[in-house]
């Protein structure tokens, strides 16, 4: 497919300026003011007016549960991937907590596979730092890296044997590839539903304390500095955890880190209505929280926004708060969550989306590129202005455990472009 885009912002690393965009065989071809269409009428030249909008390089999500293989009922590579490409990603981490768990070369190339036949985005399979993510024994690093897995997480659990985490950094600092940390102490959690604090309390609910994830934060820290191998931290939630790992860069330590959406956007006291929409892990927290990561990504300590995709089905979400799964939708509404409640630049908001993460996950060579002649053609035309709404039905995921319904959004996504391909339109999907 050839496109030209007319009259766009553009937004990348190099800087922000307008300008239009040629695209010719999933390439780049031309970057400049005024392009004309191609005079060449032997060849069919799509025409995309990219008028008060921006055009950035694709978003990257290096957090997201597409459920298959093993919970198809709740969302599938084909369905996810349908929903990154509407929110503007057109590259996504798949975490393994799959079943089978993605600890295994077979399990790691059917969701690549199942990525490529979506079309819709790039899939990158994580792999679990230990085999079934039970904490017991590491899976076999160098056969998952080899099959290109740069990421390793048990998410979902945190690994709780420091001696185990140790051999894994060790591991990794020889692979070269990259430990992401869910920051839970377990038996700090146990039976817990909610933050630990006053609104906890008042509703008489099991608390899950700051502590339980401070304390691995902490023990990762100092493993990274025993080993010299990059760590990753997922969702952080809590102050403390941003102060921990600001500290941390400062000592020139070569740790990254991510938040969410809900944890820039939403505290404790929604689980009041006792609604399981507003379950997560790390659980949603106080506001004095939620201000310290959203200081933590203007200032670079946190470096990328990542949805931390979860669906589930509705009967398991409209089940009681202490039986009900955490977790909830991310991937549609990442950005217009990002732009209402993050008093950042725009370029800030774009690169904590796209060339920031694109690196983290070891993409940075096809995704988050600048936007110049010569580079892959993965762009995101996004309105920075448009506010909206959730519509349930509407959503492209299987599930619909969103708490975003009835929130005032800013910013939408209108076109998504994989490989030189229209896989959004006009905010519809084109497959």
């Amino acid at each position: 497919m050839n496109i030209l885009i007319t009259n766009g912002r553009l937004i990348d690393q190099t800087g922000d300026r307008l300008a239009s965009v040629r695209i010719s065989d999933g390439i780049i071809v031309e970057v400049g003011d005024q392009l004309a269409p191609d005079s060449d009428s032997s060849r069919d030249e799509r025409l995309i007016d990219a008028a008060g909008l921006v055009i950035s390089p694709g978003f990257v999500d290096l957090h997201v549960h597409l459920r298959e293989p093993g919970r198809e009922e709740a969302e599938t590579i084909e369905t996810g991937s349908r929903g990154a490409a509407l929110g503007g990603f057109t590259a996504v981490v798949a975490m393994p907590n799959t079943d089978p768990t993605q600890d295994a070369v077979g399990v790691v190339e059917f969701v690549r596979q199942q990525g490529k036949r979506a079309g819709l985005c790039d899939v990158y399979p994580s792999g679990s730092i230990t085999m079934g993510r039970k904490g017991e024994q590491l899976t076999p690093f160098a056969e998952l890296a080899n099959a290109g897995v740069r990421l390793f997480t048990d998410d979902g659990n945190g690994v709780q044997d420091p001696q185990l985490m140790r051999r894994a950094y060790e591991y990794a600092s020889d692979l070269g590839v990259t430990m992401a940390q869910h920051c839970e102490v377990e038996s700090l959690t146990a039976g817990a539903v909610m933050h630990e604090g006053s609104c906890c309390s008042h509703l008489g609910l099991p608390g899950w304390p700051s502590l339980a994830e401070e304390l691995m934060v902490h023990r990762d820290i100092e493993l990274v500095r025993l080993t010299g191998a990059p760590a990753h931290f997922l969702h952080l939630s809590t102050a403390g955890s941003v102060a921990l790992v600001r500290a941390a860069k400062a000592d020139g330590l070569p740790v990254t880190a991510e938040a969410t959406p809900h944890h820039i956007s939403l505290t404790d006291e929604l689980l009041a209505s006792y609604s399981a929409l507003y379950k997560v892990n790390p659980p949603l927290r106080t506001i004095e929280d939620v201000v310290a990561v959203r200081e933590g990504l203007q200032d670079g300590t946190i470096d990328a926004i990542a949805t931390d995709h979860a669906p589930h089905v509705s009967e398991t979400k409209e089940m009681p708060l202490d039986q009900a799964p955490p977790g909830m939708l991310g991937l549609e509404t990442a950005l217009g969550v990002a732009l209402a409640h993050l008093d950042m630049p725009l370029v800030d908001v774009v690169a904590a989306m796209s060339w920031k993460p694109a690196a983290i996950a070891g993409i940075a060579d096809r995704h988050g590129r600048p936007i110049a002649p010569g580079e892959p053609a993965n762009l995101t035309a996004f309105d920075p202005n448009e506010t909206w709404e959730v519509v349930p039905a509407e959503l492209a995921s299987k599930s619909r455990n969103t708490p975003f319904i009835g929130v005032p959004l800013t910013g939408r996504v209108k076109h998504t472009i994989l490989h030189g391909d229209i896989v959004v339109l006009d905010g519809k999907a084109q497959k």
